[in-house]
């Protein structure tokens, strides 16, 4: 059953995908990118991340699609026409494509109990973490210990993120008014 839900979630992925490609309504393309993104949640969900899925839901279809509907308030909601071919985008994302696919055949199937990751670093996790990080739960040792660096630069990137788009948000909402607003007699 596991499978069937997966097999349906990923098509609907691929038929959502090929919408967004194909819109010139910016708004329809915000709209399917929020389903997108629930859609991704809903397939980490069938894969038990739940962890992943609730930040997916939060970020890609809430927030983003906040952002990007404001965006669009404040800009045209048509996509103009490209004045260059389309060939050249196509090529180039057959050939990244094509180089991801690649990639992922030296990988090991998936599950395989003997992958590179189950034979060093998982052990170390499951075995020594409570030792190094004094913290009981794995996970949160991981992200807040291990990878605390890392986790930082993400957080910091995402609100810096935030920042520049509410400074432009804000930048463009004072310049319409300013140009709305009457003339001082004095």
């Amino acid at each position: 059953m596991e499978t069937v839900i997966n097999m349906a979630l990923l098509t609907l992925l691929a038929v959502v995908t090929v919408a967004m490609v194909v819109q010139r309504s910016l708004l329809s393309v915000v709209i399917l990118a929020s389903i997108y993104s629930f859609l991704m949640a809903s397939v980490m969900i069938v894969l038990d991340a739940v962890d992943v899925a609730l930040t997916e839901a939060s970020v890609g279809a809430a927030v983003s699609t906040v952002l990007l509907l404001a965006t669009l308030h404040l800009t045209k909601t048509r996509e103009d026409m490209p004045r260059h071919g389309r060939a050249l985008p196509l090529l180039l994302s057959l050939a990244v494509g094509g180089m991801l696919v690649w990639g992922t055949l030296v990988l090991p199937p998936f599950g395989t109990a003997n992958a590179p990751i189950h034979q060093h670093v998982a052990p170390r996790y499951i075995n020594d973490v409570m030792a190094e990080t004094g913290v009981p739960n794995i996970v949160t040792a991981v992200l807040a210990d291990y990878r605390s660096f890392d986790t930082l630069g993400e957080t910091t990137v995402i609100f810096i993120a935030g920042i520049g788009v509410m400074l432009l948000l804000g930048g463009l909402r004072r310049q319409s008014s300013e140009e709305g607003a009457p003339e001082d007699p004095s």
